[in-house]
């Protein structure tokens, strides 16, 4: 019970507004300037993507598909838009890494409207943490549209 609660204390301020939804569901995004629009998709979770280097955490790889659907041209580091949360309440900062899972996004992208693309966000995170969610939200992660998708407090190798 009291995890539950410092979960939700911790969290609470970020799920403000944030839209919820499963893998392969789109949730449209907005930034802080005119014209920025994104249909941000969650495609697959790939845990473990490997044992992280040092063999005390690991590293979980998040395949997410972009599409800007504003006027404005997006670029941004979708490593920095992005954070997986886990159950405990902790909040884990998305890094721009390879993994086995497939390409990582480049350190920044650059979407004219209409465009799209797809790469992999990686986390490192405790070998025993459950999932719970992933989020994104544009403009480096500051945006106040916050995009969320549960992950049922999935446990390593689950």
């Amino acid at each position: 019970m009291r995890a539950t609660l410092a979960a939700l204390v911790l969290l609470g301020p970020a799920l403000l507004g944030a839209a919820h939804g499963g893998s392969g569901e789109t949730v449209p995004l907005s930034g802080g300037l005119p014209g920025e629009r994104l249909d941000v998709t969650l495609v697959r979770v790939v845990d473990p993507a490997r044992p992280a280097p040092d063999g005390a955490d690991r590293l979980v790889s998040v395949q997410l598909r972009l599409e800007n659907t504003g006027s404005a041209v997006y670029k941004d580091s979708p490593a920095s838009c992005a954070h997986l949360l886990d159950t405990a309440g902790r909040r884990f900062a998305g890094l721009n890494a390879s993994a086995p899972a497939g390409p990582a996004f480049p350190e920044t992208v650059t979407l004219d409207p209409g465009g799209t693309t797809a790469g992999f966000v990686t986390f490192r995170l405790p070998k025993d943490a459950g999932l719970a969610a992933v989020q994104f939200a544009l403009n480096g992660g500051l945006a106040e549209d916050v995009g969320q998708w549960s992950l049922s407090g999935a446990r390593p190798g689950l």
